[in-house]
């Protein structure tokens, strides 16, 4: 049976971080300092538990407190609850913007304290790698749940759902249902707690939406959808034409994560 205690964090994704600075050229402070802010999520393949405890000790110990030190104000780490196998890690690390995305970057790259604690992730050989691969995507936050929050650090698990749409129109309808139509104020007003709402901007399935709600346990989990699925606010949303599944959501996704004891969020 696989270890629950998962591992911390995700850093700054290497193409993401290279890319902001060259899209930013030439915007102004405001246009680059917009209220949304934007997320890095991340899932890690491990191949064993000697990766997994490599991993956990480098975000644990070095990249977690780095990263807050960078001015990352929530980082959540957490683990798949029925894996097939050895567990994939999640990581979800909260900017204020693309500009803080690069300092934080830069930050990491002159910690001496980071370096030293992270060596033996960060110097891993090819021989005994740290981690077998990372996938890695950049969201921004919906302007109707502009900010992260972070829910009450006792008993809870995740549902990290995403939305895959056939084109880019469709993934942008899809969008106007939860901040223009009311979707996300059903959630709030239900008792789903999310954490976050984001349009993946960089990265695979590209165009989706990605959303994160929480639960006591799975039985509260269940309730929860129950009761969303027969409120009169949503038939009255999903009952005009323009916004039918069919139209706008090609392929839904649902994975439930545990946080690490040592997850902010």
């Amino acid at each position: 049976m696989k270890r629950r205690s998962f591992v911390k964090s995700s850093l700054i994704g290497g193409a993401a971080a290279a890319a902001l600075p060259i899209a930013s050229h030439g915007m102004n402070n405001d246009a680059l300092n917009a209220t949304a802010e934007y997320y890095e999520l991340r899932a890690y393949h491990l191949k064993d538990e000697t990766q997994q405890k490599l991993v956990e000790d480098f975000f644990k110990n070095a990249a977690i407190p780095a990263l807050n030190r960078a001015g990352v104000k929530h980082v959540g780490v957490f683990a798949e609850m029925k894996p097939e196998g050895q567990t994939k890690v999640f990581a979800l690390l909260q900017y204020n913007s693309p500009v803080h995305i690069d300092a934080v970057n830069n930050a990491l790259e002159n910690d001496r304290e980071y370096q030293r604690k992270g060596a033996a992730y960060l110097n891993a050989p090819a021989t005994q790698p740290a981690y077998e691969r990372i996938e890695s995507s950049l969201l921004k936050a919906f302007k109707k749940f502009p900010s992260l929050t972070a829910p009450e650090r006792k008993k809870r698990i995740f549902e990290l759902r995403q939305y895959q749409s056939a084109s880019e129109a469709a993934g942008k309808k899809k969008i106007e249902m939860f901040n223009d139509r009311g979707e996300i104020d059903i959630f709030k007003r239900l008792g789903f707690n999310p954490v976050f709402w984001g349009e993946t901007v960089i990265g695979p399935l590209r165009p989706n939406l990605t959303y994160m709600v929480t639960f006591g346990d799975m039985e509260e989990k269940a309730s929860r959808w129950q009761d969303f699925g027969s409120d009169t606010q949503w038939h009255e949303i999903s009952a005009v034409p323009e916004y039918a599944d069919a139209l706008l959501v090609s392929k839904i996704t649902s994975t439930m994560l545990m946080p690490t004891e040592f997850s902010q969020i």
